[in-house]
Formats: C-alpha cells, structure tokens, sequence
C-alpha cells in the first residue's frame, strides 16, 4: 500500500476499533466484563481499572463477580460501581461483589439498539471525515510533482477503504443489535 494511504488507513483503523470497543461497554442483558471498563477505583490515591485490582469472572450467564486481592477495596470498588453509568447495583458478601443482571426490557432492548445505530453512524462520519482529509491532502500534491492520475489512484484507493471500513461497521453493528436483540 501506498505510504500516503497507509496513514489514512491507520486512522479508519482506529476509528473502527473505537467504536468496537465502545459496543463492547453496552450491556446486552448478559454479563459482559467490559461493562466495568471505563470504571476507574480510587487504589491508594490512584484511579486504578477494576480489572486490575482484582478478579472479575462471570461465573454464570448474567452474573459478574469481583474478588479483589486486597479485601480493604471492596467498599471502594462499590462506590466507584454506583457512582458510574452501568445502572447496576453491587452486592457485597464480605469477600466478593457481585453484579446481577436484570433481563432487559423489549423496550429498553430497543433504546439500546438505537444507540448501537446512532454510534454506528458517528464512526461512519468519522471515516468519511478521514476521507475528506485524505482527498484534500491529495489535492494539495497535484500543486507539486504527482500527476493528476496519480492523484486519481490514490482518491480511488481512498474511497475503496473507505467503503471497506463502512461496510465493517454496518456488519459490526448489525452483530451488536441482533446480540441486543437476542432474549
């Protein structure tokens, strides 16, 4: 590939993997680990992620429980669970803590499928906002030494990722929907 696409490929790449990462955290009535990604616990002064200052297992279907190594956090790792966005409230048993579930409603299964879209959507014009850059950085070679069908390749090539990077996110997003809309 050429250099000056591989940028914009690099940059599609990252757009893409973002908005896989953010499906990740929606919560689709099963127990997802990554729901507790962006929760941070106040680990001696320090934000530290769940994930590393315990063990976070989904011992069944829609249960996940934490035992963290140091017993001192549990009332820590509680209040960071509340105070975030999961609507999940903890149970703490002494040793572990356990986050149950609910089924989610077909209504509240919908709302979630529409933000599966409206995020879908931002990461579409994330790419083709990529693409603009790309033509417009084309555009500004033909002042130099590149030929104009030079130019055309490198466009054509733009635009063949472009489709490729969109139709990934239409497919990544119909996965997500039918996994949301799955009881």
């Amino acid at each position: 590939m050429d250099a000056r696409l591989q940028v914009y490929d690099d940059k599609m790449k990252k757009a893409f993997e973002f908005l896989e990462a953010d499906y990740a955290t929606i919560r689709a009535g099963r127990a997802n680990p990554h729901v507790l990604d962006r929760i941070r616990v106040d680990y001696y002064g320090t934000p530290t992620p769940i994930q590393q200052v315990g063990n976070v297992t989904v011992p069944e279907a829609r249960i996940i429980q934490i035992a963290p190594w140091d017993k001192s956090l549990l009332r820590e790792i509680e209040k960071a669970i509340q105070s975030s966005d999961i609507g999940i409230n903890p149970s703490n048993d002494g040793s572990v803590i356990r986050l149950v579930f609910p089924e989610l409603t077909e209504e509240r299964r919908k709302d979630l499928v529409k933000d599966v879209k409206k995020k879908a959507e931002d990461g579409k014009v994330a790419i083709r906002n990529i693409r603009r850059d790309g033509n417009d950085a084309f555009k500004k070679l033909a002042k130099g030494e590149v030929s104009e069908d030079e130019i055309k390749q490198l466009e054509e090539q733009l635009q063949k990722l472009t489709d490729k990077y969109i139709k990934d996110i239409d497919a990544l997003m119909e996965t997500k929907s039918k996994e949301i809309m799955t009881v």
